[in-house]
């Protein structure tokens, strides 16, 4: 496939992955748009973009009329990530930016192909109890508010009478390169590692018991996103999409100790967004002795350390949030890979960008 493709999103995990994606195929032109720029060097076109501008996203988007793929990852959090997402200003925020990015291109945009857009297990309610298992895209709605569902039925009443299609995923536990991404459960881990590391002191889990669950690696979504602008298989589908395996938790920790070179301990429960904003002074002095890029300490996990402690569980043994991806590939994306690999691979990135020390 090619085209013209404007990404929405692109200093975020999946966004950023994407825009590595299609940027380095030669038969795509990019265009990225965001309020900050990706960390990370690119070849693609990038506008800084405001989207809950709808003025400035009418200027900007009116321009882009040879759009033919739009790949949508953007996302507001509120400052209380987890609270903030059963919060009615979270959801009508983000509704909101997604009018203001398609409308626009909708409306100039005559050769429009195919929108990629996100959900994620929130949409089986996740965030409020643990669903059955495995949970599976043919379900009723989930009955809880969430701006999935707004974003959804906009797009569904927006697409009406057009030749474009859509598809929408759902990834699990999300791992990628970014940085002061809401989300980014990897470099939370890992600054974890490394300043536990410089203190002398073993790895540990931080969290509860050993609850069953799966990965996704933002450049298997980004495989999928490509797959998706020409698959008949993928318009007007949801899908679900992890890396392939299970996993606990617990049981990926000994994997960064091994790579980062330190001893594994026993488990110690701790809640991270209290303990780790205290270790700003180690990591400036890490930072200095391995000669890391310049990232204030508040922008490399950013609010992640509290989406970390709901993921690692402290105090809790919840029960298995495990997702079905046999639709995905009865439809024809059979991609997958290791998380084990995975891990290894985005910490050797985010040493080679110079984030994390080798």
């Amino acid at each position: 496939m090619s085209g013209n493709i404007v990404i929405f999103g692109p200093s975020g995990l999946v966004g950023g992955a994407a825009l590595r994606h299609f940027d380095a195929l030669s038969d795509w032109n990019v265009t990225a748009l965001s309020r900050r720029p990706p960390a990370f060097a690119h070849g693609a076109r990038f506008i800084a973009l405001d989207l809950t501008d709808r003025a400035a996203c009418e200027r900007t988007l009116g321009e882009l009329a040879d759009t033919t793929h739009i790949i949508y990852t953007a996302l507001y959090e509120e400052e209380d990530v987890i609270q903030g997402w059963r919060a009615k200003a979270q959801m009508e925020t983000n509704l909101a930016m997604l009018q203001n990015a398609l409308r626009p291109l909708d409306a100039v945009a005559q050769n429009l192909a195919h929108i990629s857009l996100f959900q994620g297990t929130k949409a089986y309610g996740a965030h409020l109890r643990s669903p059955p298992v495995p949970a599976r895209e043919r379900w009723a709605r989930n009955d809880h508010e969430n701006f999935y569902w707004y974003q959804e039925d906009f797009v569904k009443d927006q697409q009406e009478g057009k030749a474009w299609g859509w598809t929408i995923w759902r990834p699990q536990t999300i791992f990628g390169f970014a940085l002061d991404a809401p989300l980014n459960i990897l470099l939370a881990m890992a600054v974890f590692a490394v300043i536990r590391r410089a203190e002398g002191l073993p790895l540990c889990h931080p969290g509860g018991g050993p609850y069953v669950t799966e990965a996704i690696d933002t450049r298997l979504i980004a495989r999928g996103l490509d797959w998706a602008t020409a698959a008949g298989g993928a318009r007007d589908e949801i899908f679900n999409i992890t890396n392939g395996d299970s996993i606990t938790f617990p049981g990926l920790w000994p994997t960064l100790a091994r790579h980062f070179d330190m001893p594994m301990g026993g488990p110690k429960p701790m809640r991270l967004q209290d303990v780790m904003p205290t270790k700003v002074h180690i990591w400036e002095e890490i930072a200095k002795q391995h000669n890391l890029r310049s990232v204030p300490y508040d922008k490399l996990a950013g609010q992640s350390w509290q989406f970390a402690d709901f993921m690692f569980a402290a105090g809790k043994n919840p029960a298995p949030v495990v997702v079905s991806t046999i639709k995905l590939r009865q439809h024809g994306f059979q991609d997958c890979i290791d998380t084990e690999d995975m891990l290894i691979e985005l910490l050797e990135q985010y040493q080679a960008e110079g984030i994390l020390p080798r």
